[in-house]
């Protein structure tokens, strides 16, 4: 099990290039089972999460080359199934989250899909309710098996249906839009989700031939066709990443240009963060976060405490309220984060207070920040990652600390993150990965 030994209170500076969408990525590698024609992805991540549902599609009998260090290309011309009910890849499944995508593309290009519970963070209930009641519309036939923690689809050829989404879901959207693009006829989904990434999918799709209206929409319409093609598709760049490393800079005091932000798709994200008073400068395609001594988060009109809440898109992203919060903690002025979809990402806090950190958790969902305006510095102490996001605002916040901190546990941060060690170093972070 490795950590990170951090010596804080070091002022950085450089360039840093945000990695491909770990998000999209699970996505469309997860659609190149649609085709037993070559699909070329490119801008992948070299993460945990990424690496591992490449192992699940080569196990599956997915053809991989890797033409460089972040393009592959694959094959799905010669798929066993017989591979779903073997020990390995039970346990590979189960080690990803993401595994659940690819119930919807091979149901529909083979009549069965199976995985046994999946894994990923532990931040509270996700539900995946979404994804096999979509697939019961299109005709499938859903078997969960309790006692072995199992889930299995089958059908003959899917059937275009209506349905209206019990939670704008993105994964549970993914898995429905690819699922439906090789069924009989029309698909109509609504409340679906409208994030960036799942636009990113369909764009993929219809390269390939798929027939989709209302990209980037909360209602889509696939017309089911009786193929898809192979195509060559490039990542976005992550928006987390683009998120954390401008509350890296305003924590640290650091001037930091971040590249390549495909700025257009962060929706929401830049004026969250001006709203905390951190200054943004867009130039082209790239972000300049310059030095601060301080910044002063906004009040609402009233003069009442401003509140930062989670929401589909386009509201506020999950994944970034715990990057958000960590910002909070040096800011002038207060902050009540109100994280609304799920009920443990905010336990982390409790090493944030152990740090110096003026935080009241109000609830599960709610925590109240009192910013310390640089007066006192949080102070380094050792703690444990819990998931990815909460991982690297705790590598944040020791960054920004006094003294030395380690974090336990980074085997989670690596799950989302590609060498963050290596890359904060570039930028004079002191920082090292110690094997304990």
């Amino acid at each position: 099990m490795a950590s990170f030994q951090i010596h804080g209170g070091k002022t950085l500076s450089g360039e840093i290039i945000p990695q491909g969408a770990k998000n999209e990525a699970l996505q469309v590698i997860s659609a190149v089972l649609l085709t037993p024609e070559a699909v070329t992805i490119s801008n992948l991540p070299d993460i945990i999460d990424v690496n591992r549902l490449i192992q699940l599609l080569e196990g599956l009998g997915v053809s991989v080359e890797r033409l460089a260090t972040d393009t592959v290309r694959f094959r799905a011309d010669r798929i066993d199934l017989s591979w779903l009910q073997t020990p390995e890849f039970r346990k590979q499944a189960a080690a990803l989250r993401g595994s659940v995508m690819v119930m919807g593309p091979l149901v529909a290009r083979f009549g069965r899909g199976f995985i046994p519970q999946p894994g990923g963070d532990k931040i509270g209930r996700r539900r995946l309710d979404t994804h096999f009641i979509g697939l019961q519309k299109l005709g499938a036939d859903f078997l969960y098996d309790e006692d072995a923690k199992t889930y299995e689809i089958t059908a003959g050829r899917l059937e275009g249906c209506y349905m209206l989404l019990d939670e704008a879901s993105v994964t549970g959207t993914a898995n429905l839009v690819m699922a439906a693009t090789l069924a009989k006829g029309t698909t109509t989904i609504f409340n679906a989700a409208c994030e960036p990434y799942v636009a990113q999918l369909c764009r993929m799709l219809i390269r390939m031939g798929a027939r989709i209206e209302g990209v980037g929409s909360n209602l889509l319409t696939i017309h089911g066709v009786d193929s898809l093609n192979g195509t060559a598709h490039r990542l976005l760049a992550d928006m987390i990443e683009v998120g954390s490393f401008i509350g890296l800079a305003a924590m640290t005091r650091s001037e930091i240009l971040i590249r390549n932000t495909d700025y257009p798709h962060l929706g929401l994200i830049p004026d969250t963060f001006r709203k905390l008073g951190v200054q943004l400068k867009v130039q082209g395609d790239d972000i300049l976060v310059p030095a601060q001594d301080h910044y002063e988060i906004d009040s609402y009109i009233d003069g009442s405490i401003l509140t930062i809440a989670d929401a589909p898109w386009p509201g506020f992203t999950p994944d970034l309220l715990s990057i958000v919060l960590v910002v909070a903690t040096q800011a002038r002025g207060s902050l009540l984060i109100h994280q609304k979809m799920f009920e443990s990402r905010l336990f982390f806090v409790d090493k944030l207070i152990d740090m110096g950190a003026k935080i009241i958790l109000c609830d599960p969902h709610r925590a109240t920040v009192i910013g310390l305006d640089r007066k006192t510095p949080l102070r380094g102490i050792r703690m444990s990652s819990p998931d990815i996001r909460a991982g690297v605002s705790l590598l944040i916040a020791a960054l920004s600390a006094s003294g030395t901190s380690i974090i336990d546990n980074i085997d989670q941060i690596d799950r989302g993150y590609q060498q963050i060690d290596l890359r904060l170093q570039a930028l004079g972070a002191d920082l090292t990965r110690i094997d304990l």
